[in-house]
């Protein structure tokens, strides 16, 4: 008989194999009955946002969402970032890890093949088994095999096992996505910083040039003998005052500048060759509509977290697996003899051939526990969607409503800086015409310093909050756009799962896989295949 036509018999045979087992399955005592989960995933239409995310049919950010603040400088920034900042390379080493599961997974699906050869010199003992002409003399042994195994997966445990690391795989790369958007909004913000300290030190500039020139004034007044030494020193100190106000400032700028060197992943003396930022004044916001539901596709870290959930749900299907017999075919030929004559001879061959199977009875209660673990992950990670899509709309709605309130400081913050730079002008004229004191334009001036540096700060804080909005947006990443929507099932109730007739991935089109790889989506609850 020919070595290949060997597994014939048992391949044809597989049906009768999965029946007697599945009988096997049936008497034996491991089970996982009461082991559930009733923990779903939070839908985005059961929040109310309707008042604190209004539609207004805008539209959302796109990944060059940097181009629309005017400084050429800031997109080449946060592209440098991109490239050579290590929290990417983390990102990117966790996919490279992720994705070795993958391959490690898939190879159980298929059947294995090893071949062997030993040589052994060995004396047999004369008291033993080993009857003369063997006992008391050397012989040399040589063993030649090939064996093939095939694990049949009657149940489905290494599918899930490798739809489990395809999931994490996903969510790696989501993570890898969320990494880029914040990586990218930090340099942006940092960014906006420095271009604020610029805007501080201009006004600390002419703050100073300002109390040069009181101080002038004062001179000719104590000259004039319209004031006294007191008025004179007090000038002088206000000088000192303002210009160390603008040391400090420098001081503030240069940390900052070396804050985005690192953001880069340059060194610090990278931050110092960083040009003074031109940003243009932050746009009025529009915000896109269907803005709920389509979130949890357009932020990254939502996408992660719903992989991480249908990757546990994977897991708990491989542990319910586990309670049913495992089944591996097994096959073997080679030779085997006493020296090497004979080796090579039809009568040395030797062969094998069978099925092994392995029934859980009773393991004191081992897979119950485990798959209880399996749950509680599940669990874990439904919470942390959960969590996830819950501070997602909060950090929209708060964006939002600082926008609109920095937008209303700011109308009335301009309002007081006009007043109060009238009045500083109406008191330098009375000052000098000698009608006022000089504690009376110090207030003046001290009031509108106050004022330019509150609508300075404004103006910053609003367009920060709007970068902050563009994140809290997705930053322009799209689920679709990225091959990483997470499967769905037409009418699924499944656990932790969404149904496309109207959840939030309705509408949406899953990138074609293999089927080795696809992952499934039935619920978590569900029995092991069959």
């Amino acid at each position: 008989m020919k070595p290949d036509t060997q597994f014939a018999p048992a391949l044809s045979c597989r049906g009768a194999i999965a029946a007697a087992v599945a009988a096997l399955a049936l008497a034996g005592c491991a089970n996982y009955f009461g082991v559930k989960s009733d923990k779903t995933i939070a839908q985005p239409q059961q929040f109310e946002t309707s008042q604190s995310i209004p539609a207004e049919g805008g539209q959302w950010p796109t990944l060059d969402w940097a181009q629309q603040f005017g400084d050429p400088q800031l997109p080449r920034l946060i592209d440098e970032a991109l490239e050579g900042n290590p929290t990417i390379a983390q990102a990117q080493a966790r996919i490279a890890k992720a994705s070795s599961y993958i391959e490690t997974s898939k190879s159980a699906l298929y059947p294995k093949a090893n071949a062997s050869y030993s040589w052994t010199r060995e004396i047999y003992t004369e008291n033993t088994i080993f009857p003369p002409p063997f006992g008391g003399t050397w012989f040399s042994e040589n063993n030649a095999l090939a064996s093939a195994s095939w694990d049949l997966d009657l149940w489905g445990k290494n599918r899930q096992r490798l739809a489990q690391a395809v999931s994490a795989q996903r969510a790696a790369q989501a993570d890898m996505q969320q990494a880029r958007i914040t990586l990218a909004s930090s340099v942006a913000r940092t960014y906006n910083q420095l271009a604020q300290l610029y805007a501080l030190r201009d006004i600390a500039a002419r703050e100073i040039d300002n109390r040069k020139t009181i101080g002038t004034i004062t001179d000719g007044r104590v000259v004039a003998g319209l004031d006294t030494n007191v008025e004179r020193q007090t000038a002088n100190g206000n000088i000192a005052t303002s210009e160390a106000n603008l040391t400090q400032i420098d001081g503030q700028i240069e940390s900052v500048r070396y804050q985005l060197g690192a953001l880069l992943g340059k060194g610090p003396d990278r931050g110092l060759q960083i040009a003074q930022p031109v940003l243009n004044p932050a746009a009025d916001i529009t915000l896109p509509g269907n803005l709920p539901a389509d979130l949890v596709a357009r932020r990254p870290d939502i996408v992660a977290a719903r992989w991480q959930v249908e990757a546990a749900m994977h897991d708990v299907k491989e542990a319910k697996a586990e309670f049913y017999p495992d089944v591996n075919l097994a096959a073997g030929v080679g030779l085997d003899a006493f020296g090497w004559g004979r080796f090579l001879n039809f009568s040395s061959r030797q062969m094998n051939l069978g099925p092994a199977v392995h029934l859980p009875i009773f393991d004191g209660g081992a897979l119950r526990a485990q798959l209880k673990g399996r749950y509680a992950d599940f669990d874990l990670d439904v919470a942390n969607y959960n969590q996830t899509l819950i501070n997602a709309f909060q950090q929209v709605a708060t964006q939002v409503s600082s926008i609109r309130s920095a937008d209303k400081q700011l109308v009335d913050a301009q309002r007081a800086l006009d007043a109060s730079t009238k009045a500083y002008q109406l008191a330098v004229i009375r000052y000098k015409a000698g009608l006022s004191e000089q504690l009376q334009v110090l207030n003046a001036d001290q009031n509108r310093l106050a004022a330019e540096q509150t609508v300075s700060n404004l103006k910053m804080q609003r367009r920060d909050q709007q970068m902050a909005l563009i994140t809290a947006l997705g930053g322009g990443f799209d689920a679709h756009d990225a091959g990483l929507v997470p499967p769905v099932e037409v009418g699924s109730d499944a656990k932790g799962q969404s149904d496309v007739n109207g959840g939030p991935w309705s509408g949406t089109s899953v990138p074609a896989q293999s089927a080795a790889s696809a992952p499934s989506t039935a619920t978590a609850n569900a029995p092991a295949p069959n």
